[in-house]
């Protein structure tokens, strides 16, 4: 079984930047030697992407579109109830991870790791 790393919004932005780091390239040929795969959680994708059309950064995106193609993790009802799920136990032990109105999206992502 291959080892799986999910790209949150800061790595997945280096991976997409058009003027790559080298470190960045060094570490992405060391995953595939590796033989880890790297997924794209798609709230990462819609977080990452909205302040690259805002910012109208078309080489970054067309990369995203490319990446987000072959390694999307769709969000899915599951998904959301495993998000709700993980969102009131968490703020049930007094530790929430963001403000009561937040999307929080780290929550998401957590729910389409364990997923």
């Amino acid at each position: 079984m291959s080892r799986v790393i999910l790209l949150d919004t800061h790595p997945l932005s280096k991976v997409t930047h058009p003027k790559i780091d080298p470190k960045v390239q060094q570490w992405l040929k060391s995953l595939r030697e590796n033989k880890t795969v790297i997924r794209v959680p798609e709230i990462a994708d819609y977080e990452l992407r909205r302040e690259l059309l805002r910012q109208e950064k078309q080489k970054s995106i067309d990369r995203l579109n490319k990446l987000s193609q072959i390694c999307l993790i769709p969000l899915t009802p599951e998904t959301m109830r495993k998000a709700a799920e993980l969102w009131a136990w968490v703020r049930n032990q007094g530790k929430p991870t963001a403000s009561n109105d937040s999307l929080d999206g780290d929550v998401i992502l957590a729910a389409q790791a364990i997923l």
